[in-house]
């Protein structure tokens, strides 16, 4: 029976100290490395923040409407530390807290009066939005910083609790593991899968956990505009030595 933190552990244990999250932002030319040990203290210190600050709890939701971006991963294994299921939408029932990017933030600032609003500015080294966010919205980039390096749930989460909808933890991970869930990628255990997709999407949900279950690494990417689009996500492949490719449009 496996859960998120038991995964995040073994590879610590194997090789903290090899890239587990690249980021690419082609048209800014921003990036992003974390190995698995920085990526385990972003992780750390986002779920302490989602418990201490916003009062969530295990068995709760979480709705994470963030891009393709560094910090998408890091807020899906916060929310499996605790215990929340991870959602896109509202469809089934309400989350208990949100987590937004600067594009969505207006439109969930009205709620931040009655549960948690996390908004982060997707801005260089996770730092905060450059003016004020709205009122009772928490700015990942100012209150992070304070929270603790390594984190331990007062109430661990349970193999039997849900990743995300329909899908338990130890479901997702024994599947993750057995590289069931990208298919059609060609990615191989140990391997460097590069994706366009963002992985708080049920598409690309697998683009995260397959890599980090079976010892690999992800390589994500914001297309640049412009004629040499296609062009430049290829030499980012190479560049990488990724081995694996899952496209927006497949």
């Amino acid at each position: 029976m496996t859960t998120f933190p038991d995964v995040l552990a073994r590879e610590l244990r194997a090789d903290s100290g090899r890239p587990l999250v690249t980021f690419y932002d082609l048209g800014s030319d921003e990036r992003v490395e974390l190995s698995v040990a920085t990526y385990a203290n972003w992780v750390a210190k986002t779920a302490a923040l989602l418990v201490e600050d916003c009062d969530l709890a295990r068995g709760q939701r979480l709705l994470v409407d963030l891009p393709t971006h560094w910090l998408t991963p890091v807020f899906l294994g916060a929310a499996w530390t605790v215990g929340l299921t991870v959602v896109w939408d509202e469809d089934d029932a309400p989350a208990a807290g949100i987590v937004c990017g600067p594009g969505p933030l207006a439109g969930w600032a009205d709620e931040a009066a009655g549960r948690p609003v996390v908004a982060t500015a997707l801005l260089p080294l996770g730092v905060r939005f450059p003016e004020p966010v709205p009122a009772d919205v928490v700015d990942y980039g100012v209150e992070v910083w304070g929270q603790p390096d390594a984190f331990v749930p007062w109430e661990p989460p349970e193999p039997t609790d849900l990743a995300v909808p329909g899908t338990e933890q130890d479901e997702l991970w024994r599947a993750a593991a057995a590289g069931s869930l990208l298919t059609g990628a060609g990615f191989t255990g140990g391997g460097r899968l590069l994706t366009e997709v963002s992985p708080a999407s049920p598409s690309g949900l697998a683009s995260f956990v397959e890599p980090l279950a079976r010892s690999g690494s992800l390589v994500l990417v914001v297309p640049a505009d412009g004629p040499d689009a296609d062009a430049r996500l290829d030499a980012t492949y190479a560049a990488e030595r990724a081995t694996a490719r899952q496209s927006a449009r497949s």
